[in-house]
C-alpha cells in the first residue's frame, strides 16, 4: 500500500501541489464528529483548506467474509464521521474531496461466488451469486453514488509481492482514480487564494 500511496502523492505533486501540503505516514489525523480524530492515509491541506483525504486499504485471505464486512463498515463509518465533522465546521467552508482505494488479493476465496442468507428479508439481487471481488465493486460504486466518497478504486493482485496489479472494472481502476485526483487538484489550485 505504501507504493500506491507514493504514486498517489506524486499525482498531487505533478498537478502542482507543494510537497509540504501533503501528509502521509504522520500528521494524518482529522477531527471527527463521533470520535475525536481519525488517521487517514494521505491528506492534502492547501492554504489552510482540506483539499483531499484518501484511505488506502488492502484485504488478503483467508477470511474474506469477515474482512469484507469490516472494511465496508469502516469505509461507510469513516465517511459519515468526516462529513458530519465538515458540517460542524471542522475543516472550513470548502468541501473536501474524499477518496477510497482497496487492493484485494486475487484468489479463489475472493473470486468465487458467495451464498447469501435471507432468513427474514430478501437481499439486494446484485449480491446474489456475487464473489467478494464483485461485492467490493458494488461497495465502491455505491460509496460514490451515495456521495460518501468522491472517487473509489478497486484493484486486485495475487499474494506474490511482485505480481501485477489488475483493474477488474475500468471505471473503478487506478487510471480513473488518478483522473479524479487531477480534476480535484486543478479545481483547488485554480480557486482564488
Amino acid at each position: 500500500m505504501d507504493a500506491m500511496a507514493a504514486v498517489t502523492e506524486s499525482i498531487f505533486i505533478d498537478a502542482g501541489f507543494p510537497s509540504s501540503s501533503i501528509s502521509r505516514g504522520s500528521a494524518v489525523e482529522l477531527p471527527g464528529y463521533f470520535r475525536p480524530e481519525k488517521k487517514w492515509d494521505l491528506l492534502v491541506v492547501h492554504r489552510g483548506t482540506l483539499a483531499a483525504a484518501i484511505e488506502f486499504k488492502s484485504q488478503v485471505g483467508p477470511s474474506f467474509g469477515n474482512n469484507y464486512n469490516n472494511r465496508s463498515e469502516e469505509a461507510i463509518g469513516t465517511a459519515v464521521d468526516v462529513w458530519t465533522a465538515f458540517r460542524e465546521g471542522r475543516f472550513g467552508t470548502a468541501r473536501p474531496w474524499l477518496g477510497y482505494l482497496i487492493l484485494l488479493e486475487q484468489a479463489t476465496g475472493s473470486t468465487t461466488p458467495v451464498k447469501v442468507r435471507e432468513p427474514h428479508f430478501p437481499v439486494d439481487e446484485q449480491f446474489h451469486g456475487a464473489s467478494y471481488q464483485r461485492r467490493y465493486e458494488i461497495l465502491c460504486r455505491r460509496l460514490v453514488l451515495e456521495r460518501l466518497y468522491d472517487a473509489t478504486c478497486l484493484v486486485t493482485s495475487s499474494s506474490d509481492p511482485g505480481g501485477p496489479i489488475h483493474e477488474p472494472v475500468a471505471e473503478l481502476g487506478f487510471n480513473a482514480f488518478a483522473s479524479a485526483i487531477r480534476a480535484r487538484a486543478a479545481a483547488v489550485l485554480a480557486a482564488p487564494a
